[in-house]
């Protein structure tokens, strides 16, 4: 073999201008996009709460010359109430590990990154938890492979299923119940998938400007404000002590369902919603959505430790205002 060989003369460097890490995309979440976020200067607190009956029952009668006007009123609850669970987790980043960092690595971004997927993650699964699932709302579809009945519907990966159908039927259902039409329609990455590729929409849209599946084009479609794709996962597979790479298992954090609702567009006195989420800003240092990332000295473990602390309650206010299709897709 000639000498010097390569190895001799190079040396491998860490490349400056490229690293692979794996922070998701925040668009992948809905946990703070669906729902309009209240901020709250406390931890924990009231509301009130109209009764639909008495504003939409017929009271006015006819009123005969020189006599008093028809009375009536309406009730308010003020019991609900709401709390907001402080979540929190950190890393530390020691002072010789700092010391020996290489570019592109940067421990204390690198932390804050980390924990801000944390973040992400937590919060998906809370939404999901308190509002994508069967058993909330007042209406459940639940989706079959075949001979649907009552409360059921022809899964839409399903030949001759008409999710457009379902969909607009129960838009006409909320209505009734609520008074207000459906705004929101929230659907799991797979929903989705299955859903950009159906015949009932293709067809719609064969004839637009674009011809091009996007959500902007499934809401006008639907007569909605907003679709949204909940599209983040999480490893389900358990820490090892076999080092690196750990074990992974993806998994879609939303699952196979669908969520048709109304959510205010913004948190108002007398404005229902669906639901809302109370992001307690009067913790020390949170943000509007409640969250706060802070570095502390540690001193005694000669480190700096990297904190990420979020308070919020996310309530189902009006369940009338909401119907889940579950098991949209097979």
């Amino acid at each position: 073999m000639p000498n010097p060989t390569r190895l001799d003369v190079h040396v491998d460097q860490v490349l400056t201008n490229l690293s692979v890490g794996w922070m998701q995309q925040q668009n992948n979440f809905v946990a703070d996009r669906v729902f309009p976020v209240v901020p709250v200067p406390k931890q924990s607190a009231r509301y009130f709460v109209y009764d639909r009956g008495d504003f939409y029952r017929s009271e006015m009668q006819i009123r005969a010359p020189g006599t008093e006007s028809a009375g009536a009123g309406y009730r308010i609850d003020n019991t609900p109430t709401y709390f907001a669970d402080v979540w929190a987790l950190h890393k530390d980043v020691d002072y010789q590990t700092r010391a020996n960092t290489d570019d592109p690595a940067d421990a204390d971004r690198d932390a804050a990154s980390y924990l801000t997927t944390q973040a992400l993650i937590r919060k998906e699964k809370q939404w999901v938890s308190q509002y994508f699932a069967t058993g909330i709302w007042t209406a459940d579809q639940t989706g079959v492979g075949a001979g649907p009945g009552a409360n059921q519907f022809l899964q839409w990966s399903v030949s001759g299923s008409h999710p457009f159908v379902d969909i607009r039927a129960q838009r006409l259902a909320i209505l009734q119940r609520t008074g207000y039409y459906p705004n929101t329609l929230v659907l799991g990455a797979q929903t989705w998938a299955a859903l950009a590729d159906h015949p009932d929409l293709l067809d719609r849209i064969k004839y637009t400007q674009r011809g091009i599946v996007s959500t902007d084009l499934v809401a006008a479609t639907l007569e909605l404000d907003n679709v949204y794709i909940a599209s983040g996962i999480e490893n389900t597979a358990a820490e090892t002590n076999a080092g690196s790479p750990q074990p992974f298992t993806g998994a879609f954090i939303a699952g196979k369902g669908a969520w048709l609702g109304y959510a205010a567009p913004s948190p108002g006195l007398q404005q229902p919603s669906a639901g809302y989420t109370f992001a307690w800003t009067g913790l020390e240092g949170a943000n509007a959505f409640g969250g706060a990332i802070t570095t502390m000295e540690m001193p005694w473990i000669k480190s700096e430790r990297v904190e990420m602390e979020m308070a919020f309650a996310m309530k189902v206010v009006a369940p009338d205002l909401g119907t889940f299709f579950a098991s949209a897709v097979a």
